[in-house]
This record gives structure tokens, sequence and C-alpha cells, in this order.
């Protein structure tokens, strides 16, 4: 049975930047988005931190690969993991719809190089924000902070 807050019209996520994958999608409008999977198989990239954006109905309490508790709350929040000890501030929205929006510009957002993800670490792993420069098109902090 599927939760009637969630219905096909409210299901109308953006297009997303080549980068990103959606990973689930489940009945109740939960949706997980990874960004190239392809690159953090463990080769190229440690899988442990494939960047991945939840959208989940009531505020994620654990951390990315377990499922989250039930919840009472009808908010929506949108929740960007960088690996599961890293993270940006989860955001709350009234509608579904309007989490998707964020969702999608999130997305765009980190794709384009537009997002800081090193002022989330609490350790700096410079040779990984390298890497991870080189696939999102920023090539140095300046350019991935937007200054």
């Amino acid at each position: 049975m599927t939760d009637p807050a969630v219905d096909a019209d409210s299901d109308a996520l953006s297009p997303l930047p080549d980068g990103w994958d959606v990973w689930n999608r489940s009945e109740d409008g939960r949706l997980v988005l990874a960004y190239r999977p392809d690159v953090f198989d463990g080769d190229a990239f440690p899988a442990a931190c494939l960047p991945t954006l939840y959208l989940t109905h009531g505020k994620r309490t654990r951390r990315p690969g377990t499922n989250p508790t039930s919840t009472a709350d009808d908010d929506w929040y949108v929740s960007f993991y960088l690996e599961p000890d890293v993270s940006a501030d989860t955001e709350r929205f009234a509608t579904r719809e309007a989490a998707l929006e964020r969702v999608g510009e999130l997305a765009w957002a980190f794709d384009g190089g537009e997002i800081d993800y090193r002022g989330l670490y609490q350790v700096p792993r410079e040779t990984y924000f390298e890497r991870l420069d080189e696939l999102t098109g920023g090539d140095d902090a300046e350019t991935a902070s937007g200054e």
C-alpha cells in the first residue's frame, strides 16, 4: 500500500546531471540518489565515500546503509552525505515537491563543483579532494567553494 501523501504527481524529480543516479525509490516517497557509483567502486574512489542524497518522510536518524526509523513527522527531509560520518545539514520541507526541488538543486550544484565539501570535513583529505574536484568540475578549493 502506498502512502496517501505520495502520489504520481508528486514524483516530478527534475532531470538530473549525468553523474547522479536514482539508487532507490520507495513506495512511501523516500528517494536515494548516488553520485557516480561507477567510480566510487573501491578502486578509483573509496566506496564508503559515495556522495548520496536522501529524501525521507520524517527525519533520518541513522547513517546511510540502514533504514530510517518510523516517525510520525509529516515533513520531508533532504540529507546530503559525502560518507557515513560526513554530511551537510539536513534540510526540512513542508511538502515532498519542495524537497524534490531541493534534491535537484543540490545534485546540480554538487556536479558543477559549487558545493564546498571541504568545509564538511574535520580532517582534510587533500588527495581525495583533488580527485573529487576532477569529477565535479572544480579544480581547487576556491573554485569548489564558489570564491
